[in-house]
């Protein structure tokens, strides 16, 4: 959700992107490891260790796995994914709706083109004073998504679904990018798609029925904003630091890759949240600690340690964790795509061979994926994925298009007129599998006659510097890299791979994810059709059609639909994983009374 989600997602046990996943299980079935008995304890301070920041605090606007843990802290949204033991944590459940519409409870209209959602009583901004949240507020969040200083990186999910939501994105994109000039295009114009029928109810007016739209509805992105988020620029620090909250805790102190600080929020009921208790009563961020170092602290007992933010175990260290059968960690299965190769189909290096498909067909015969699953910690945790979409999404079609066949990638380079390449790979030099998988392709790669050189990134600089930014694409910066991607929702959630990776230029960055600026006017076709299926049953048949293109043109090499660990420190209890954030839910776990941080 992809929102993972986001959605951009997280390399799973490479500590990084991913925006959702499908379903929970793995080491612990249930999607809960550790203690889950026992009476509640409330209070104490829970300790999160990291390598790396969020990608922006600002629930219009992120699309990170880890953005979207932060955010469950402090931000609510329509519906969300609750963190129950022992149930599924991928069907959404009411946050702020007061319940699911339905054509039967009048929520869904007959021509399923409009939903009609009521507003929870007793949720309230942290202003002062206090207030309720509002279906004007639920209005201002759709808007704030297309900003032009950074919009929403998931918006091809829905830009053609909401009534006027194309045509209100296009003007505001000529609108200034400062807080005066967003404010006012914001203020005097409408979304015909998005209206406050009163203060308690919100509705949506859609282009064509979606039945999964109460699905796509649990995007960060589709959170509230208060009046007071339009005194900042869209995802900036000044924003994250004075955003209000609506969620059980408020954020104290964001300093961009060093520390989150969050404490209880004093406007937040818990009557009003069916999802998240709020054990503890403050939570601390560090996000300088390496990977390693994050699981020795864990292991160990450290006092200020007791989960992971956004680094999972190193990927050396999973198979004697699982051999031993540790309570403290989880696997949670996942529908997403994590990590990927990207090819920069744009570069102008090696007189622009990427952008031949020969090259990248070439490519794809010459990296063993066998070789990457091992060091990301084993096919157990990482089983192969050969084509775009993962065997729990609607559409998915086995397809293994590229076998391992260095003589078949020297044949095509050959053919293409590019017998000897050098290429830049980007990655992220603190996580150790990114690290791993790139060392492992420069070793596969140099078996073919192609040379590749390492660009070393910081994770917080990794998207919001390099993928994210076109010109440093075109700019040929880097050739290939590593990203992942999940389900934005699920079951029939193709559409949330295709819209925001392959669908040509409404996908480039920084609306979509196209990191490689891929564009075939075939494969568009394919991704408009499957979009506008009369029954899941068609739509399926040409996810499947659009998957085979996109692996012809091979911009991309599949890995894996990998299982994403997770460890916590042995005084967490209620630990449960909830894929869309790729982590145990932290407002729901409490802490031993004698180990409170």
């Amino acid at each position: 959700m992809a929102r993972r989600r986001l959605a951009a997602l997280s390399l799973a046990a490479v500590a990084s992107i991913a925006l959702a996943a499908c379903s929970n299980g793995g080491n612990n079935p249930s999607g809960s490891s550790g203690n889950n008995a026992g009476s509640p304890v409330t209070g104490g301070t829970l300790n999160m260790l990291g390598t790396g920041d969020v990608d922006y605090m600002d629930p219009n606007v992120s699309y990170y796995s880890i953005g979207y843990l932060n955010l469950r802290m402090w931000s609510r949204q329509l519906f969300t994914y609750p963190a129950d033991p022992g149930s599924d944590n991928t069907k959404p459940v009411a946050d702020l709706a007061t319940d699911t519409p339905t054509a039967a409870n009048g929520g869904i209209s007959a021509d399923g083109k409009t939903y009609t959602i009521k507003i929870r009583p007793g949720a309230k901004w942290n202003t002062s004073p206090a207030r309720p949240v509002t279906a004007a507020d639920m209005v201002l969040g759709v808007k704030r998504t297309c900003n032009p200083v950074q919009p929403f990186g998931g918006i091809p999910d829905f830009a053609s679904l909401i009534e006027g939501y194309q045509t209100f994105c296009d003007g505001f994109g000529k609108a200034p990018k400062t807080v005066a000039g967003i404010k006012a295009y914001i203020d005097k114009t409408p979304l015909p798609g998005v209206v406050a029928q009163d203060a308690g109810t919100v509705v949506f007016h859609l282009t064509k029925p979606a039945t999964y739209f109460v699905d796509m509805l649990t995007l960060p992105a589709f959170s509230p904003a208060p009046v007071e988020s339009l005194n900042y620029l869209p995802a900036s620090t000044e924003l994250g630091n004075h955003f209000p909250s609506d969620g059980p805790y408020k954020v104290d102190s964001w300093v961009p890759t060093k520390s989150i600080t969050y404490s209880r929020n004093p406007a937040w009921d818990a009557a009003s949240d069916p999802v998240r208790k709020a054990y503890v009563d403050k939570i601390v961020v560090n996000e300088t600690v390496s990977q390693d170092s994050i699981q020795q602290q864990l292991q160990t007992g450290t006092p200020t340690a007791d989960m992971e933010f956004d680094a999972g175990p190193p990927p050396s260290q999973l198979p004697a964790l699982i051999a031993k059968k540790d309570p403290k960690l989880n696997l949670g299965l996942t529908a997403s795509s994590n990590p990927y190769v990207i090819f920069n189909t744009v570069s102008p290096n090696n007189n622009k061979a990427l952008a031949n498909v020969k090259v990248r067909q070439a490519l794809s015969y010459a990296i063993n994926r066998d070789h990457i699953l091992q060091v990301l910690g084993g096919p157990t945790i990482n089983p192969p994925l050969t084509q775009v979409l993962p065997d729990n999404i609607v559409g998915s079609k086995k397809n293994d298009p590229y076998p391992y066949n260095v003589d078949k990638a020297k044949q095509l380079l050959a053919e293409a007129g590019f017998p000897h390449l050098t290429l830049k790979f980007l990655y992220r030099n603190a996580s150790e599998g990114s690290s791993k998988t790139f060392q492992t392709i420069q070793q596969d790669l140099s078996k073919a006659g192609v040379t590749v050189t390492g660009v070393p990134s910081p994770n917080a600089d990794f998207y919001v510097k390099y993928l994210q930014v076109p010109s440093v694409a075109h700019r040929g910066v880097w050739d290939l890299s590593l990203a992942g991607w999940g389900a934005d929702w699920y079951g029939n959630a193709a559409l949330s791979f295709f819209n925001p990776l392959f669908s040509g230029e409404p996908s480039f960055p920084p609306i979509g994810s196209n990191f490689g600026l891929y564009n075939n006017p075939a494969t568009n076709a394919l991704i408009n059709q499957a979009a506008s299926a009369t029954s899941q049953d068609q739509a399926a048949d040409l996810w499947a059609k659009a998957d085979a293109q996109v692996m012809t043109d091979a911009p991309f090499f599949p890995l894996t639909n990998p299982k994403n660990p997770n460890y916590h420190a042995a005084q967490v209890h209620n630990a449960n994983y909830v894929p869309a954030m790729q982590n145990f839910d932290p407002t729901n776990v409490w802490l031993d009374k004698d180990k409170q941080g």
